[in-house]
């Protein structure tokens, strides 16, 4: 059955802008890794992760396998439920790894942007309170061994999980990628060989004392003013939207999907790889970070039928001069979000790139992140000039400066309730008090409309809003 069975009517309520999405299909009631046990349980055999760049292939009961033993060694290390673990990684196999397995004995990730600098470093880490850190050596022009090695230059002279660094007081564990040895670290191997048949019989216990509701990743937002803030999302969060952003694009078992976009962000942490667990579908990770190139070569050779990305990628797949080489008869659909996609852009993706079935979202980090979505079926006209209907057990209002809802049709600012909406702010209550209201509506800072079917409008932020008369 399609899970995103096509709603009645996603038209506003009366006259004004407030729309509900349908609610005839039940909420998972799921922690990050019974989705995954449930998937392995049907789809064992079946093709999970592909890591072209670092020659990995894995079915799902091979990719469980080694959640389990990271998993068993990470709870070997002294980490327990409730403890930050901070990643800083290009997407890679390990990544991946990481983000299952803290879920599995309730560690939560802090996923840190890949282009961080050393303040914002050490702002994330510190903010949140990481006890362990796990790193690549480098990616393009960041060196992160140097950099932490600035920031906590114990680390030479300390044994590994010992470290006492004075301008990071709460990291202990730090856990590299790759096989070189670095002082005052475990290699990521080390912790996989740390698993006992013991420790790795323990685990059901540790996911057994998990809720959905329970806390599980804290994912940093720019915002447009002041330090960054760590948005902070359950299982329930963001299990269901990976489950309702791939039912939207009518995702099963039989799907392969390519996934460009970065890890450390939604797109391809939640809409990717929770969206694809949730179906038992394949995660195909063209490259570390994104190249046209190795994205058109995945594509062509690991037959996928869905890609995403945002509509600057799409440009640069469709100029690359190879692009005609390649065969993407496979691509049926796809999500193109992050910014507004021009309408010749969105022709070309249909018509050359087979991808008849694209569709765009809207969200933001703190609604984990979708909100509004096209179907794979609306008009392309409506795919291009709107972001969608709300989705699926989402409430959606456009409000005036004075807190009322706008008329349909007329812009305001857009706020979101629902099972979407993050906890809060980690360890920022102010900040939290001001994006969350008292009814539990999360004010986005968008400015939108919503028109009389229901679509939705991104045009502008309230920032930008005069205020005349």
């Amino acid at each position: 059955m399609n899970v995103a069975a096509r709603p009645h009517s996603l038209k506003p309520i009366g006259d004004v802008s407030h729309v509900r999405g349908d609610t005839s299909v039940p909420l998972l009631e799921l922690t990050i890794p019974q989705l995954l046990a449930r998937t392995v349980a049907a789809h064992g055999q079946r093709e999970a992760a592909v890591f072209p760049q670092q020659g990995i292939r894995q079915s799902w009961d091979e990719f469980s396998r080694d959640v389990d033993r990271l998993a068993a060694g990470l709870a070997a290390l002294g980490l327990e439920k409730g403890d930050r673990i901070g990643i800083w990684s290009p997407n890679r196999w390990e990544w991946l790894v990481t983000q299952f397995a803290t879920a599995r004995i309730g560690l939560i990730l802090v996923n840190i942007n890949p282009a961080y600098r050393l303040y914002e470093l050490e702002y994330a880490l510190n903010k949140v309170g990481c006890r362990a850190l796990v790193l690549a050596s480098s990616f393009k022009t960041s060196d992160y061994l140097g950099m932490l090695g600035e920031l906590a230059p114990e680390l030479a002279s300390c044994a590994p999980g010992q470290l006492k660094a004075a301008k990071l007081p709460h990291l202990t564990t730090v856990i590299r990628m790759g096989e070189e040895a670095s002082p005052g670290m475990f290699n990521f191997a080390d912790v996989l060989a740390m698993a006992t048949p013991q420790g790795i019989a323990a685990l059901d216990a540790a996911t057994a004392a998990l809720t959905p509701a329970d806390p599980i990743n804290i994912q940093f937002t720019s915002g447009t003013t002041g330090a960054p803030k760590g948005a902070t999302l359950t299982h329930r969060n963001i299990v269901n939207n990976g489950n309702l952003v791939t039912s939207t694009i009518d995702f099963t078992h039989e799907d392969r999907l390519a996934i460009p976009v970065p890890l450390y962000h939604c797109f391809g942490m939640v809409m990717g790889t929770l969206g694809c667990v949730s179906k038992g579908a394949a995660m195909v990770f063209p490259s570390e970070g994104f190249d046209p190139l190795a994205t058109l070569k995945a594509v062509a050779e690991e037959r996928c039928t869905g890609l995403y990305g945002v509509p600057t990628m799409f440009v640069a797949l469709l100029d690359h001069p190879e692009f005609a080489s390649f065969d993407l008869s496979s691509l049926r659909t796809g999500i193109m979000a992050g910014s507004p996609c021009p309408v010749e852009v969105m022709k070309k993706v249909v018509a050359r790139m087979n991808m008849r079935e694209v569709t765009i979202a809207y969200g933001m980090t703190e609604t984990s992140p979708v909100s509004f979505q096209s179907h794979t079926d609306d008009p392309v006209d409506r795919r291009v000039s709107t972001v969608g209907r709300v989705h699926p057990h989402v409430e959606v209002k456009i409000v005036d400066d004075k807190g009322k809802t706008v008329p349909v049709g007329a812009r305001g600012e857009l706020c979101t309730r629902g099972y979407s909406v993050m906890q809060g702010y980690w360890g920022d209550p102010e900040r939290t008090a001001e994006a969350l209201d008292a009814h539990g509506w999360m004010h986005t800072g968008d400015l939108a409309t919503i028109d009389a079917d229901g679509f939705g409008n991104i045009v502008g932020r309230v920032k930008d809003m005069v205020i005349r008369g």
